[in-house]
């Protein structure tokens, strides 16, 4: 964890119990999760939910995700919770899994940028369930926290309380608990439409959520219009300022010799690329060889790397494979910010 800072509260209980109150009163808490660190405020509180959208520049239409309580309710939130939820919600919370699901009436639908739809999601951190125990317990056991990533609007998710703090500064609390251990956001599962529908990858795959449910869930390509919105499922996202490409293994050195004016920085698994180190334009960094690894390292990289002296970033295209799809999405958004005519999520 991070070294005392006015802005951090810190992981015991009285630092938990202030994050709660802090929530319960209206303003904005940034909490650390396994995915991502969320910025939060109380999912039934419309002005703070407002707040989130005007901290991060973030459209209103686009929806955030509603994180509950291990002990909570979950039908609480939602019209009906389909047999479908149950077995999933048995299997994978506390976990980096969310739900889309028939809003219940009484839910705000600032949570769900103006949909009839709510994400709900069950975090595994120690310190989100801590914190979510604590809120539940000012709230009639009815604590959710709407928490989008606490980034800037299209910029890259943060993975440490250090991270919230370069965004934001002392604008926002911030409940530190340490790196995010899966780094990436959660696998969001559609069911809102009598079907499961992957709406974006993350670290639990759709074959384990078809070992679950006895079908393999409608994947993305593109053609699923009546698919409702859902946070990180814009053509572009988790942007780096540096102007970032992919490019495949064996055309990288060549584009860096290509731009042989610009100072580059290259991020491949060593096993796919060649000798590129030598070349004096080049800082080349070694990424995983491992998609687990690779995802939980991938956000500290790009930021890192923003903060070099870099005139650009090229990063290795992975395997188009099922193990690789969630740091493919990731990447694949990524360097689409760089197309001036495309819209940026977060």
């Amino acid at each position: 964890m991070t070294d005392a800072h006015p802005s951090f509260l810190q992981p015991d209980a009285a630092g938990i119990q202030t994050a709660a109150e802090v929530l319960a009163r209206g303003a904005l808490l940034a909490f650390p999760s396994e995915t991502v660190y969320g910025l939060g405020a109380n999912a039934e509180d419309v002005d703070a939910v407002n707040r989130i959208y005007a901290l991060k520049g973030r459209p209103s239409t686009h929806p955030v995700i509603v994180h509950v309580s291990p002990d909570s309710d979950p039908g609480y939130w939602v019209h009906d919770l389909p047999h479908a939820a149950r077995l999933l919600i048995d299997a994978f919370w506390p976990g980096p899994l969310t739900l889309i699901l028939k809003r219940a009436a009484h839910i705000p639908d600032v949570v769900s940028g103006g949909q009839d739809s709510v994400g709900l999601r069950c975090p595994s951190h120690p310190v989100a369930q801590a914190l979510l125990r604590a809120f539940d317990a000012l709230r009639d056991g009815h604590g959710g926290v709407a928490g989008p990533s606490a980034n800037r609007f299209g910029h890259v998710s943060p993975t440490t309380a250090q991270h919230v703090f370069d965004e934001f500064g002392s604008a926002v609390q911030i409940l530190d608990g340490g790196p995010s251990k899966v780094g990436i956001e959660s696998t969001i599962l559609d069911l809102s439409r009598g079907f499961p529908a992957l709406l974006r990858p993350g670290h639990l795959t759709p074959v384990e959520i078809a070992e679950v449910l006895g079908e393999m869930p409608r994947l993305p390509d593109g053609s699923d219009a009546s698919a409702p919105r859902a946070s990180g499922t814009l053509k572009a996202h988790y942007a780096t300022r540096t102007p970032l490409a992919l490019a495949d293994a064996d055309t990288i050195a060549a584009t860096a010799i290509e731009r042989s004016d610009e100072r580059i920085a290259i991020v491949a698994r060593p096993s796919a690329i060649g000798d590129i180190a030598k070349l004096p334009n080049v800082a080349f960094i070694a990424a995983p060889e491992d998609p687990p690894r690779y995802a939980q390292a991938l956000y500290g990289l790009l930021r890192e790397l923003d903060r070099s002296e870099v005139d650009r970033i090229l990063i290795e295209r992975l395997p188009a494979t099922p193990e690789w799809a969630a740091v493919n999405d990731r990447l694949g958004r990524a360097a689409a910010a760089f197309d001036d005519d495309l819209p940026v999520d977060d």
